[in-house]
């Protein structure tokens, strides 16, 4: 029995009607697939134009009053601020009173809001999903996920999260205090589940993978049946992918999404991290929304095709990236680089702007070399000045702190200081998500 999908059926998503459907998306190409893109482009502006007063209202304060007859690239892009606020004044008027799929974000961006999907788009979604996965042999009615995730800590969304973990075939293993005792426990569940892949946070499977290489466990030969492990919601770069293989012995897929609209982008077998093209349309764009030319890297902006509910159209996701100047056999655009969110920006004493993970890769390089160093984070607290806060076994040594100072000058910019501060326990958000690098200085970080 698909169990999955008959939950996707019983929440009144018509998963056996969207499959089809997408089955056919996937298959266009070449000129097909642009063309299809154009037209599902200027369908949901119109309905939104049409039927959402919110969306009317937007268009016309950004100065545009006809948006059929407007160029794309001069439609206004959408922060996700003008999101915030009640969420049925900004639903389309066929869907205020509708059954709806409604979630919040995380709220790891600093701008938290509502969202809503109609059931035909959410089918979709995960039709999509479904597909990408099916890809690397993974099947939600029959393989076993060990998620690495946090959950509510309130009664009835936490039992609620744990009906849903039934369904999908999940077990879920909290990121919220992964100690090493934590570690020794999620290490016994491998040896006695048939998990077929790990799935989690970038951040709380690195802590998990590193335990394993301290203490000379290969995850896969305690568990003979995992294939594969999907970080995801963080940054997974080299290093990371390298300790994750390390640690669990079996081949990264890399994926990057949002809740709010879609997977964004899977890694196929080939290693190519494509983009998703069916039901999204994705944009790179610079500081005056124009498109940047493929291989150079601007702001993240994306076009739910389908979402009638809420108009998430060149919605800003507050990411930074870069598209291949390759594209796949079938003419999909591929992912070349994902940087980080661009309201994590390091602002230097010289004026220089630089994206927070850069700074993050300077000192990551050196302290993944230092025995012991389970995770760290950085925070800038003034243009000349950093705290790094890391979980250790030990303190570090005066030289590797002076060496770590050394990279700053080297890579970002001479006189730059920093304070090392060994912690017990990394704050994550409240889903358990780790904010890597996070600027504090208020009034230049907006």
């Amino acid at each position: 029995m698909k169990l999955f999908d008959w939950s996707l059926r019983l929440s009144g998503l018509p998963i056996h009607l969207a499959v089809p459907v997408f089955d056919r998306l996937r298959e266009l190409e070449g000129a097909a697939l642009l063309d299809y893109q154009v037209q599902q482009q200027r369908d949901i502006v119109s309905f939104h134009y049409s039927h959402n007063s919110f969306y009317r209202q937007w268009l016309k304060v950004n100065g545009v009053e006809e948006p059929i007859a407007t160029n794309w690239q001069e439609l206004p892009v959408m922060k996700k601020q003008a999101l915030q606020g009640d969420l049925d004044s900004r639903l389309s008027e066929p869907y205020i009173n509708a059954p709806l799929f409604k979630n919040s974000t995380s709220g790891s961006s600093g701008v938290p809001f509502q969202f809503a999907k109609d059931k035909w788009c959410h089918a979709l979604t995960w039709a999509s999903i479904k597909y990408r996965m099916g890809q690397h042999g993974i099947d939600f009615n029959n393989s076993w996920q060990a998620r690495f995730y946090g959950i509510p800590l309130s009664a009835v969304k936490y039992y609620k999260e744990r009906i849903k973990d039934w369904f999908s075939h999940r077990v879920r293993f909290p990121v919220f205090n992964m100690n090493d005792d934590t570690c020794r426990r999620y290490v016994e569940h491998f040896r006695r589940k048939k998990f077929k892949y790990i799935n989690g946070y970038t951040s709380s499977l690195v802590l998990f993978a590193n335990y394993c290489i301290r203490h000379g466990i290969e995850l896969k030969e305690i568990c003979p049946t995992l294939t594969h492990c999907l970080p995801t919601s963080e940054m997974c770069d080299e290093i990371d992918r390298d300790t994750l293989l390390k640690g669990f012995g079996v081949p990264v897929v890399r994926e990057y999404g949002a809740a709010e609209l879609d997977l964004l982008a899977v890694e196929d077998t080939k290693g190519n991290w494509v983009l998703n093209e069916e039901t999204l349309y994705i944009e790179v764009l610079d500081e005056w929304n124009r498109p940047v030319p493929d291989g150079e890297v601007g702001r993240i902006v994306v076009t739910a095709l389908y979402n009638k509910a809420l108009p998430l159209i060149r919605y800003e996701l507050g990411d930074m990236g870069a598209i291949d100047e390759r594209r796949t056999d079938t003419g999909r655009r591929i992912l070349k680089q994902l940087i980080g969110r661009t309201n994590d920006i390091a602002i230097l004493p010289s004026g220089r702007k630089a994206p927070g993970l850069t700074f993050y890769y300077v000192t990551k390089s050196l302290l993944t070399k230092v025995n012991g160093i389970r995770e760290f984070v950085v925070l800038q607290t003034a243009p000349d000045f950093f705290v790094l806060q890391y979980v250790a076994e030990r303190e570090l040594a005066d030289a590797e702190e002076r060496s770590i100072k050394g990279l700053m000058d080297k890579y970002l910019e001479p006189g730059l200081q920093m304070r090392f501060e060994k912690v017990e326990q990394i704050n994550r958000t409240k889903v358990g998500k780790l904010r890597q690098f996070q600027n504090l200085m208020t009034p230049l970080s907006k």
